[in-house]
C-alpha cells in the first residue's frame, strides 16, 4: 500500500511510504526489509540545494594562510622600520661638529638644535619608532588570527599616520640638506657644507633612512589595505 501526500499548496515534501510485511524465521528473527526512500519537492518555487565545501582537519583555507603569510611580511617590516627610524634619530641627535676659526676659544659651531627642522625631524622619527614598538602585538595578533578586522583596521589608521608624520619630517629636513649642500646665491645663503664637512653627512644619512622608513610604511599600509579587502 502506497500513501503520498501532495504538496502543491502547502509546499511539503511528497514522501512515499511503502507498507513493509514482517516475517517470522524458525530462530524467532524478525526480517525487515529496508528500502531507500528518495524525497522530492513539487512546485517551481523549490530553492536549490546548495552543499557546504568540506574542509578536512587541519587543512588552512587559501584565505587564511594568504592573510598569514601577509601578517608575516608586515612583522618583518616594521622590525625593518624600527631600525630605520631609530638609526635617522640617533644620528640626528649626536650630530654636532665645532669648526675652529683662529683659535679655540673662538668656534663655530653646528648643532641639529641649532635648525628648529632638524628638531622636528628628530622628534617625528622618535614618535614613528615608539609606535611601530607598540604596534608588535598588533601585528603578531594578526598572524595568530589571519581573520581579525579590528586589530587590522588599528593598524592600517595609524601607520596612515606615521607614515604622513615621518614624510613631513624626511620632506623638511631634506629641504635644509640641500641649502647646506648648494646654498641660495639669490638669497645670499652660502654652502655650510663646504666647511662642515663632517655635519652634513650625518645629516643627510639620517634623512635618508628617513626615507627608508616612508618607504616601508608605504608598503605596510598598502598591505593592510590588502588584507581587509580580501575579508
Amino acid at each position: 500500500m502506497d500513501l503520498s501526500r501532495s504538496g502543491k499548496e502547502s509546499g511539503d515534501i511528497p514522501i512515499p511510504v511503502r507498507e513493509v510485511k514482517s516475517s517470522r524465521s524458525g530462530s524467532g528473527d524478525i526480517a525487515i526489509p529496508v528500502r531507500e526512500v528518495k524525497s522530492s519537492r513539487s512546485g517551481k518555487g523549490a530553492p536549490p540545494v546548495v552543499m557546504a565545501p568540506t574542509i578536512r582537519l587541519g587543512q588552512v583555507p587559501p584565505a587564511a594562510g594568504w592573510k598569514r603569510g601577509v601578517g608575516i611580511i608586515d612583522l618583518i617590516l616594521r622590525v625593518c622600520a624600527i631600525a630605520a627610524t631609530l638609526a635617522a634619530a640617533a644620528v640626528m641627535g649626536t650630530t654636532s661638529q665645532n669648526l675652529p676659526f683662529f683659535t679655540q676659544f673662538f668656534q663655530f659651531q653646528a648643532s641639529y638644535d641649532n635648525f628648529p627642522t632638524f628638531t622636528f625631524f628628530l622628534a617625528g622619527n622618535a614618535i614613528t619608532c615608539a609606535y611601530l614598538v607598540l604596534s608588535l602585538p598588533f601585528s603578531i595578533v594578526c598572524i595568530v588570527r589571519p581573520h581579525i578586522i579590528g586589530a587590522r583596521m588599528l593598524l592600517l589608521i595609524f601607520d596612515t599616520l606615521a607614515l604622513a608624520l615621518t614624510m613631513a619630517a624626511a620632506s623638511a629636513a631634506a629641504a635644509i640638506v640641500y641649502l647646506a649642500h648648494n646654498g641660495n646665491p639669490n638669497t645670499n645663503w652660502p654652502a655650510l657644507c663646504q666647511q662642515f664637512n663632517e655635519f652634513c653627512p650625518r645629516v643627510s644619512g639620517a634623512v635618508v633612512g628617513s626615507f627608508l622608513a616612508v618607504l616601508i610604511l608605504v608598503v605596510l599600509v598598502v598591505l593592510s589595505a590588502a588584507a581587509l579587502r580580501r575579508n
